[in-house]
């Protein structure tokens, strides 16, 4: 390592958050400007630990020791190409994901880990601004086609690395723009949208071509896919929201976080949106403690709601790791994130029972008790409360992929717990169809998305050609 004992003299920073008065009026990320040298300085406490345990830890194996080293010696453009190696969005990555590698780091047994991910976000932020990272075009080009289905994080990391194995890719998408999950499901405050345009136009320009407002299964049949295109890989995501089947669940001002985040980001994109779901004026409730629902707690914050009170049916976390979850696993503990220091109540071991509403059918209270540990979930005797509300987000996770439509055109067989199914060369039921991301393996995380559309890519790779030059 370029400093040996880099770990000995310095200690882990990370850049400020704005103020909370201040972000919270705005929709823009939420860091402040971390100079280089200390980024330098950070890299240089990557210690020469002999095994880097982060590489198991990081979903798209990065090469965390080697561009670690490259940053404290001031060496850049080394450090973008050897982060691009192994992961084709690291600017994603490095706002939103939540850092595996760092759990896993070896420094981290018995000091606070090396800043991993804020080091990669500045690699790769610096590298556009120098301009480094340009378009790919293949040498030349198989004749052969692939259609995409999702233009998450997964059918985009796919859709770039066939079109540069000389492919012709297309990607469909449902929606209006491009990014799925990235674009309509992360708030602006986490990622701002300008960088997935970016990468985009670096697609387009390697060859790549987008179809908006496709609709496999229901505004074009799967069938005609599998008729013009050489091989499909589905990327749809697992979009089935778990629901809470309580009495009152149909009233008005009940929805599902993902009705109501991509309608906060349409807004931000200059949209008129139409049949808002606002949480301004009101008394907000958000069920389900995690990622989605800080991301509608810090919406709500932006949207000015009256009050917000989370509420998660497991207990709280240890505030410390776990035992059950020691070093290098991801371990159980408690979070904060940005949104929860914005305001807000935050509380545990509820179990909402019911709701109530008025006249005019819009939920007027939230009826639930207090309940013990998992796995039953025993409600406490004389806990019973009742909490006024006029919106109510649901944001208790996701069951698997939409099963009707596109899934039951294309006949692909499921597995145990509804996702698709597929065997150790990416392939589902149907020959030439293969599935990645969390349409494969269920709801997770956009690391693990972008990790399984490269290696779907690498497998349609061979399936067409007999062999490919795609890192595994």
């Amino acid at each position: 390592m370029g400093k040996n004992t880099g770990f000995l003299e310095y200690t882990r920073e990370l850049p400020d958050r704005r103020p909370v008065a201040e972000r919270v009026n705005d929709w823009f990320e939420i860091y402040q400007p971390f100079p280089l040298e200390r980024v330098q300085t950070q890299g240089a406490r990557c210690m020469d630990c002999g095994i880097p345990f982060c590489h198991t830890g990081c979903p798209v194996n990065n090469i965390i020791p080697d561009w670690n080293d490259l940053v404290y010696r001031g060496r850049w453009r080394e450090a973008i190409r050897v982060l691009h190696a192994t992961n084709n969005f690291p600017e994603f990555t490095g706002r939103i994901c939540p850092a595996p590698c760092e759990a896993a780091c070896v420094l981290g047994i018995n000091e606070p880990a090396v800043t991993i991910k804020n080091i990669e976000k500045t690699i790769v932020d610096r590298a556009w601004e120098n301009g480094w990272i340009v378009p790919e075009p293949p040498a030349r080009k198989t004749g052969k086609r692939v259609a995409v289905v999702g233009s998450g994080p997964a059918g985009l990391a796919a859709a770039q690395q066939l079109a540069r194995a000389g492919h012709d890719v297309t990607v469909f998408e449902k929606a209006d723009r491009i990014g799925g999950l990235l674009r309509y499901g992360i708030p602006n405050f986490k990622m701002e949208k300008h960088l997935i345009d970016r990468r985009v136009q670096q697609m387009r320009a390697e060859g790549v071509r987008f179809v908006v407002n496709a609709h496999v299964g229901r505004d074009m049949p799967a069938a005609e896919l599998r008729r013009d295109y050489d091989a499909v890989l589905l990327a749809g995501g697992a979009e089935q929201p778990r629901d809470l089947r309580v009495p009152g669940r149909e009233l008005r001002g009940i929805h599902f976080a993902m009705e109501f985040l991509p309608q906060a980001n349409r807004r931000c994109e200059g949209d008129t949106v139409p049949d808002p779901i606002l949480a301004t004026g009101k008394r907000v409730v958000i069920i389900g403690g995690g990622d989605t629902g800080a991301d509608c707690l810090g919406t709500s914050h932006r949207q000015k709601a009256l009050s917000v009170h989370q509420f998660e049916l497991l207990p709280m976390p240890p505030a410390e790791r776990a035992p059950q979850t020691p070093w290098p696993l991801w371990p159980m503990q408690l979070r904060v994130e940005s949104s929860h220091e914005e305001g807000g109540i935050r509380e545990w071991s509820v179990s909402t029972t019911h709701f109530t509403g008025d006249a005019e059918g819009n939920v007027r209270q939230l009826h639930a008790v207090r309940v013990g540990p998992p796995p039953k979930f025993e409600p406490v005797p004389g806990t019973e409360f009742a909490l006024d509300v006029d919106l109510v987000l649901l944001a208790m996770g996701f069951t698997g992929p939409v099963r009707h439509g596109m899934l039951e055109q294309l006949g692909c067989e499921l597995d145990g717990r509804g996702n698709v199914k597929v065997d150790a060369d990416w392939m589902t039921s149907q020959p030439g169809v293969f599935a990645a991301g969390d349409m494969r393996r269920g709801q997770s995380l956009v690391v693990w998305a972008i990790a399984e559309g490269r290696k779907a890519a690498r497998a349609i790779d061979v399936y067409l050609t007999g062999s490919s030059h795609l890192p595994e």
